[in-house]
């Protein structure tokens, strides 16, 4: 039986294990930064299949004391905000609608909190085309680029505006 609910730390091994395996396209995480992270997340979502956490999202609002130079951007240009710190599918998972369910809650917790913006960002030097197509898919657009670690990285900053309704989030799941 697969199942949508909130993280906790019981599940940080799991998360930590996912991001590991995805690092390449990541930031690297330790169990003292994802319980910082943990601690001040709007959203913090697993997908659990069969007892084994096979995908998580974890989410900040403006405000947050984060020092991630992507989440830096957005506070810098938006005063209200959902960014994705993270997101993590596990490979045998793919392609079966755990990144959308994921998302699917991140905009309603948006619309509840009547909170205008998704943001997040994806690499592009190094590529991430799954991400990218992933995201216009989502109608997420890019509204900046930054370059990072001297230019051996550069990410597509990316928003949806959760007031247009113009996404396949706002569909009903199923």
């Amino acid at each position: 039986m697969t199942m949508l609910r909130d993280a906790t730390p019981t599940d940080f091994p799991a998360i930590l294990a996912l991001n590991e395996a995805f690092v390449a396209v990541l930031s690297p995480l330790d169990r003292a930064r994802l319980a910082r992270l943990h601690a001040q997340a709007a959203l913090h979502r697993v997908i659990e299949q069969g007892g084994q956490v096979e995908a998580f999202l974890l989410a900040l609002r403006e405000g947050a004391d984060y020092d991630s130079p992507n989440y830096r951007w957005f506070v810098q240009r938006y005063p209200r905000f959902l960014y994705v710190d993270r997101v993590v599918v596990a490979g045998s998972t793919q392609a079966r609608g755990a990144g959308t369910a994921l998302y699917r809650a991140l905009y309603a917790q948006a619309l509840r909190d009547a909170v205008p913006l998704l943001a997040c960002e994806f690499d592009v030097e190094p590529p991430n085309p799954a991400s990218a197509r992933f995201h216009a898919r989502l109608g997420f657009r890019e509204v900046g680029r930054q370059s990072l670690h001297g230019g051996r990285k550069c990410v597509s900053l990316q928003a949806l505006d959760v007031d247009a309704g113009n996404t396949p989030l706002a569909a009903p799941a199923g």
